[in-house]
């Protein structure tokens, strides 16, 4: 078993340190000398712009191995022998504020004895923007290893050229200044041709410009990319009466369901034909998003737009007479399955947990992101509610991305101790206080190690956290004294009794540091954590409480339906208050989709299942019964939404985490699912079942009511398991399990424990209740 014992003078020299501190390994050993950082001479540092690399290489026999190590500046894509190997490689930058991401690549199976063509072509984004950090300099890395041979490095002895046909300018809205990413614009007219093929002519190329070894100013040090390479779906032909002949009007073709693509088509058309390309999230959120164009050559003509967009609808604006032949598109993704599921007896919390999936997975890719229209950004309130929605909805090859997004806030942290999000980023840097508070504590880090297990992530942001939760105060009075940091945002909308809502949140953030400090055997931070906690816990009440409900003394406005929320979720209300807590959340609707979540957990932490299924389906019938794949930002969208109305917030999927843990019942009850807890709440539903893709294994449960005095589970587990069943314990008479009587000497044991304890496997329990 690995020690995770540290001395305490590691973690205050961290806190010292904390300008220097990053969780990410940073890694140069692997570059040889002779590998040096490339561009093009003529348009380094010219945003939007596409840069062509070829090199051909001679090798005396196949290679038994060949790996890759690539990084760029800021996207590539990687053609071994005119075959597409990599389709958008490359991270947005940065692991932290300086340093950039390498990829590694097996090219094994494409390289051949003889002469081998490589070729890059590489997409500088040139801007900053919510997600993207941008060095100010166009740039190519590559370092081919191989057995017995000797290595391909990027050198003087590559060429290059920019691509003519890639148009930087664009008439128009450009996209907003969220986003790094510029509209991709391509004059057929002006291509280069097949310029990854062996036999390519590439005499009239330049040479690259040698800037410096890996390193080297303005990228850094380099960091392995921490996430697998795109899912590539392949590319989908519309079902179309093709040919036909445009008419000049727009083309609107419906997706089968929100997605992450790059346009194609095929046409036949005379030179100079513009073709317009976009989707029906083109002004998503109420800001200019991306677009693309291609202006036609004479004849037959295949293309695919390479930036990626998303909708529901994609639209072709073709100009009259040109022949189309076809259209299509080709889906990306980040690189997991949709392995768990959810189905009940109602088909709207179905519905909602489906679309709650698609929404969750449209807004993976470089990094968790709040919706991927209008800035696709990392804010980190949203990728608390993303990452466990991903421990229900996909398989573990998800929690990666969660391990990058933490990794990052924290590689980002300033010395004074703050954090921010969106990061990476080259144009915020705002403080949103109880955002970090959520990020760094039991909703946000500490669930990530309590479901997936990965303890040196944690291990190596802890010390960054403690010093995170020195920047806030106790103040005399006992209780958290509020700071306005950057920026201080509780929720959309209105209500916001943000005291109320600092304390708790501190103390949940004390919380999640508190098991950090357990799991990783640190009894003086142990101490720490519980002090803090203490100290609130003596004054909350005394000065939140005002007899129906919890708020601030200064706080005017109606009472805080997601404040109290929080209250009940960090045992800081007496189970005595429930019923009136009951009746806040049964009066008051103030909390946004991305706070609804918490007060729809805390009904069922206070074991008012059925009240938190009857305001779920009313606050969300509107999103559910709409037409679109996808959640919204807000409870409505458009000009009268939150925020911006975007319909593509996986924030606003909280229904599919409390579905999958409380209604179907399945939660850790140890580190990485090494027990399993099965407590279903399912509030008037007569039936629900659910899987879950575990780190432990596939967990399988099928809940049943037979009537109303049995009550039916079929369970397949990968670890022990702790029952608990949908009845006061006094009440079952009897327990069966595969058909057998449970024995009374286990019975009693059941009803002093309150739950049933079995061991892994399958199994079919029945419960009777007098």
């Amino acid at each position: 078993m690995m020690n995770l014992n540290f001395p305490f003078s590691f973690i205050t020299v961290c806190l010292l340190a904390c300008c220097s501190f990053t969780a990410v390994s940073q890694d140069l050993t692997q570059f040889s000398n002779k590998t040096s950082w490339i561009t093009s001479d003529i348009a380094q540092d010219q945003s939007n712009s596409w840069i062509a690399f070829r090199k051909m290489v001679e090798l005396d026999e196949t290679p038994v191995k060949a790996i890759l190590n690539i990084s760029v500046d800021s996207k590539y894509w990687l053609y071994i022998n005119e075959e597409l190997v990599v389709f958008e490689g490359g991270l947005k930058r940065g692991p932290n504020s300086r340093d950039t991401y390498y990829d590694q690549v097996d090219l094994t199976k494409y390289l051949k004895k003889g002469t081998n063509t490589l070729a890059v072509l590489l997409w500088y984004f040139g801007k900053n923007g919510f997600s993207h950090n941008s060095s100010g300099r166009a740039g190519l890395l590559f370092q081919l290893d191989m057995d017995k041979q000797a290595k391909v490095c990027s050198d003087a002895s590559w060429k290059c050229t920019v691509v003519p046909a890639y148009l930087k300018a664009y008439h128009g809205s450009q996209p907003n200044y969220r986003l790094s990413e510029s509209n991709v614009i391509y004059d057929a007219r002006l291509e280069l041709g097949n310029w990854t093929a062996v036999s390519y002519d590439d005499k009239a190329w330049r040479k690259p410009l040698v800037i410096g070894q890996a390193g080297c100013l303005p990228w850094n040090k380099l960091v392995k990319r921490p996430i697998p390479q795109w899912k590539d779906y392949g590319i989908m032909n519309f079902n179309m009466n093709f040919p036909f002949y445009a008419t000049g009007d727009t083309i609107k073709i419906k997706l089968p369901y929100n997605m992450q693509f790059t346009p194609c088509l095929k046409v036949e058309a005379v030179s100079g034909k513009t073709i317009e390309m976009f989707t029906d999230n083109y002004f998503g959120g109420s800001a200019n998003n991306v677009r693309a164009s291609y202006t036609t050559k004479a004849g037959v003509q295949v293309y695919e737009s390479l930036g990626w967009m998303n909708g529901h609808i994609l639209m072709f604006v073709i100009p009259k007479s040109v022949k189309v032949l076809s259209l299509g598109y080709r889906e990306t993704g980040y690189n997991t399955t949709f392995a768990g599921s959810f189905n009940c007896n109602d088909p709207f919390y179905n519905r909602l947990w489906e679309k709650s999936s698609r929404t969750l997975y449209l807004n993976m890719r470089d990094s968790y992101m709040d919706c991927p229209d209008r800035e696709r950004a990392q804010w980190w309130g949203d990728e608390v509610a993303e990452l466990t929605q991903s421990f229900y909805a996909l398989d573990p090859d998800a929690n990666l991305l969660a391990k990058k997004g933490i990794d990052e806030l924290m590689g980002w942290q300033r010395s004074d101790g703050t954090l921010f999000s969106p990061m990476p980023a080259g144009n915020f840097d705002l403080e949103l206080p109880i955002q970090m508070l959520t990020s760094v504590g039991y909703y946000g880090f500490w669930t990530y190690c309590f479901y997936s297990g990965d303890l040196n992530t944690i291990k190596a942001v802890y010390p960054g956290v403690k010093a995170y939760l020195n920047v806030w105060k106790i103040g005399d009075n006992g209780l958290v004294i509020s700071r306005k940091g950057g920026w201080n945002w509780g929720d959309w909308g209105s209500n916001i009794d943000i005291d109320l809502m600092s304390n708790a949140w501190y103390y949940l953030a004390c919380k999640g540091y508190l098991e950090m400090s357990k799991t990783l055997n640190q009894p003086e931070e142990v101490k720490w954590a519980e002090n803090q906690m203490t100290v609130i816990e003596k004054n909350f009440n005394a000065y939140f409480w005002t007899g129906e409900a919890y708020r601030s003394p200064g706080y005017t406005g109606k009472t805080d339906d997601r404040s109290n929320a929080l209250v009940v979720l960090a045992a800081l209300a007496a189970p005595a208050k429930y019923p009136l807590l009951k009746n806040v959340f049964l009066t008051q609707e103030h909390a946004s989709p991305y706070m609804e979540k918490y007060v729809l957990e805390a009904l069922f932490k206070m074991g008012y299942a059925e009240t938190a299924l009857a305001r779920l389906k009313k606050r969300y019938t509107s999103m559910v019964n709409s037409r679109l794949t996808t959640l919204w930002e807000g409870w409505k969208i458009g000009a009268n939404g939150f925020g911006g109305g975007s319909y593509n917030h996986a924030w606003s999927g909280g229904g599919l985490i409390l579905m999958s843990q409380y209604v179907a019942g399945i939660a850790p009850a140890s580190l990485a699912f090494d027990t399993i807890k099965i407590a279903p709440q399912m509030g008037g539903l007569t039936s629900c079942s659910a899987t879950v893709s575990s780190v432990a294994g596939l967990i399988s449960v099928k809940n049943t009511f037979i009537s109303k005095k049995e009550f039916n589970q079929l369970i397949e587990s990968p670890s022990p398991l702790k029952i608990y069943f949908p009845f006061e314990v006094n009440r079952i008479k009897k327990i069966t399990v595969n058909n057998k009587r449970l024995p009374e000497t286990l019975m009693l044991k059941f009803r002093k424990k309150g739950w049933l304890e079995l061991n892994k496997g399958t199994y079919n329990l029945s419960a009777f209740i007098n």
